[in-house]
């Protein structure tokens, strides 16, 4: 998942504004302005690309980075509101995987013409290239991605973890040091990860279709695995406030036995143990990785997908070159860029089998692996209001074991799905 940091939403929109009191810098000679918005990664990764693939344009554009806020919640009512307003100032826009399809419907960004599309997608994985996919058409260039890993201690679990979420649960309740299952319960999209995971790992899907939800056994089989850890002896006593990074500390502190999370679990603990902590560095000797856990022994898993993706403004005024920038903003130079830079996963499936990518995730191919065969979450205009409806909920996590969880889910997502969506 992305990690951005700098500027509040007030800074974001004041800079919005400004950039549209100079939209006239176009006119004239040279190359083409393309402003791109998108949140700040720590490396500076996305303007060293804003300014490799300005570099290869060879005069075509130049690509000027717009930074928005911090929070994700605040990049995407920043955009909602500018977009919204058809704001021409926007050529290229940084969304995280879930708004694809959300902006797509609203009309806000354009379907990439099909030639482009071919090449931005060629060697792409799957479960990337579906994230920015609406109705059949491409929508975005994904430029990196995300998925999870099961994280566990080898000096205290004895033997092999369980494959299964419930042999999990059985397996850290029953040990005497680190008896934790760490995993964000937090009423907030975390929760909605974990659920539409575990719904795809089952082999079902919250939705039937854009506005139809599915109530199958899956459904009711994760609502049930929530519940079960929820009130289990591995659930964290801080479960319904926890976010990765809070899991994160918690196991990186000896606390856990076990973690489900993103792999920037891993530069993070091993960060601290070149700092000198001596749990984190015990932690980093210790540390295993497997596959995102399966629901039932005889189903593979599909584990969660994250990443941004770049989507080119409907009211761009250079909507020709706003295509070849995204589409360069999403080639195998950029996100090398990214990854070397802020250590995000590829899409591009040839880029795990470089060295330097294995060295920054000795476990790259779990994540390929994972991107390839992982479940996105559901395509849908109202993906804001679906997302609001399953985390408030779920969290806190015990009340997915309440005999009326599922009717209430029921009925929560139901009136998430008859609102208008984005706005």
């Amino acid at each position: 998942m992305l990690r951005v940091i700098a500027g509040s939403l007030t800074a974001a929109l004041a800079a919005l504004a400004l950039s549209a009191c100079g939209s006239d810098e176009n006119s004239g000679a040279g190359p083409v302005t393309i402003n791109m918005w998108a949140g700040t990664q720590p490396g500076g990764s996305f303007q060293q690309a804003a300014k490799d693939c300005s570099d290869a344009s060879n005069g075509a554009f130049r690509i000027q980075f717009n930074a928005l806020a911090n929070n994700p919640d605040a990049q995407r009512q920043a955009l909602v509101r500018r977009l919204a307003a058809k704001d021409d100032s926007i050529d290229i826009v940084g969304m995280d995987v879930v708004w694809t399809s959300e902006f797509a419907e609203a009309g806000w960004i354009e379907a990439f013409p099909e030639e482009i599309a071919s090449r931005v997608t060629e060697g792409m994985l799957e479960g990337p290239v579906q994230t920015a996919t609406y109705e059949d058409r491409l929508y975005g260039a994904p430029g990196n991605s995300n998925t999870q890993l099961l994280w566990y201690r080898k000096d205290l679990v004895d033997g092999d973890p369980a494959r299964t979420w419930s042999g999990l649960i059985k397996q850290a309740s029953e040990l005497e040091e680190g008896g934790r299952l760490e995993i964000a319960g937090a009423a907030a999209e975390n929760t909605t990860v974990w659920f539409n995971a575990l719904v795809e790992s089952g082999g079902g899907s919250i939705l039937k279709g854009p506005r139809e939800p599915n109530f199958d056994e899956p459904v009711q089989e994760a609502v049930r695995i929530i519940g079960e850890l929820a009130t289990s002896r591995a659930a964290d006593p801080s479960l319904a406030q926890q976010k990765e990074d809070q899991n994160r500390l918690a196991f990186q502190s000896g606390q856990a036995a076990f973690m489900v999370n993103w792999p920037f679990v891993y530069p993070s603990i091993k960060g601290a143990a070149e700092d000198g902590d001596a749990t984190a560095k015990k932690v980093l000797d210790n540390l295993g990785w497997l596959p995102y856990p399966q629901v039932t022994e005889d189903r593979e898993a599909k584990g969660p997908i994250g990443g941004f993706n770049w989507g080119v403004s409907s009211y761009s005024k250079n909507p020709d070159e706003a295509f070849d920038a995204a589409a360069c903003l999403a080639s195998e130079k950029s996100q090398k860029t990214y990854l070397e830079l802020d250590g995000v996963a590829p899409t591009i499936s040839s880029i795990y089998e470089d060295e330097a990518t294995k060295e920054i995730y000795p476990f790259a191919s779990l994540i390929r692996e994972g991107l390839e065969k992982g479940g996105p979450r559901p395509a849908t205009p109202a993906y804001s209001d679906v997302s609001l409806a399953i985390y408030s909920t779920l969290s806190p996590p015990v009340n997915a074991s309440k005999p009326n969880a599922i009717e209430e889910l029921r009925k929560n997502l139901d009136k998430a799905l008859s609102a208008d969506g984005v706005l």
